[in-house]
Formats: structure tokens, sequence, C-alpha cells
């Protein structure tokens, strides 16, 4: 495992994956705001719940970053496309089961069946996030598919 690598490039791949999902959404190909999902778990305030959201984002993807690289050395090679396929499935996995499934854990969450209550500020996200824009799903997976390429050309695999 390459751990000077991952010690740096995590935090650069998980950087560049959060502005471009970030980017995405100021230029209206999606309303998903991840550091808004994740930070709002704590406060009901947008404007911290963001800055603690992208905090836990940056952790987040340390952690992911670290399977990436024990992947990679498992496999014995790391490429720029292997990190791709793998920040796809990633995104296909989180988008699929875990992003839905936070309608169940997330106090600031409507659910699909129950609606929007008083204490809720966020929509449900839908599978594959649908309900926060068509084009959702693909900017996930292009941003993920970047963030799994830069740790495929940038994490050695031996």
């Amino acid at each position: 495992m390459d751990w000077s690598g991952w010690a740096i490039f995590g935090p650069v791949a998980t950087v560049l994956l959060t502005a471009a999902m970030v980017g995405a959404q100021l230029a209206g190909l999606t309303r998903l705001d991840i550091p808004l999902m994740l930070g709002t778990f704590f406060t009901g305030d947008p404007d911290r719940g963001r800055f603690i959201g992208f905090i836990l984002h940056l952790i987040s993807g340390q952690f992911f970053a670290l399977f990436y690289g024990l992947a990679f050395a498992g496999l014995g090679r790391s490429e720029w496309w292997l990190g791709a396929l793998f920040g796809v499935a990633h995104s296909a996995v989180a988008g699929a089961v875990l992003v839905p499934m936070l309608t169940t854990i997330h106090p600031r969450m409507a659910t699909e069946r129950a609606g929007p209550t008083t204490t809720t500020i966020l929509e449900p996200p839908g599978l594959m996030a649908l309900n926060y824009g068509w084009s959702t799903p693909l900017v996930a997976m292009a941003a993920h598919a970047g963030y799994g390429a830069i740790l495929g050309v940038f994490l050695q695999a031996g």
C-alpha cells in the first residue's frame, strides 16, 4: 500500500471530486449538494451544514481512497482507467443503495412515503439521486470516475 500517495492524493482527489460536483450544481446540471446533505445530519443551518459536510466529505474521501489503494495493491497495478472504473462502481453503489437509504436515518430529509415535515430541509434523493435532476447520476459517475482516475495515476500499486 502506497501510504504517502494515499496521504497526499486522497485529499487532492476528494477536493477535486467535491469541486466538480459543486461546479455541476452551479452550472445547473444537478441539485445534489453532497456537503449540504452530509452536514445537515448535524445542524439545521444550511451554511454551517455545507462547511461541516465538506469536512465530512473530505474525511470520507480519504477513507474511500484507502480502499482504492488497497485494491490497487491487491491487483498489483494502478492505472487511470482502473481507478475510473472503481469510481464509476463506487458512484453506482452509492447512488443505488446508500443515498436512497439516507431518508431512513437523516433527521432533516423528507421521505418518499411521508413527505416533508416542519423539520425537513432536504427532499428525498430517490434512486441514483434522480430527484435532484435527470443528469445527477451522470454527473456523479463522471466526478467519481475522475476521483478514481486521479488515484489510479498517483497511487503506486506495490
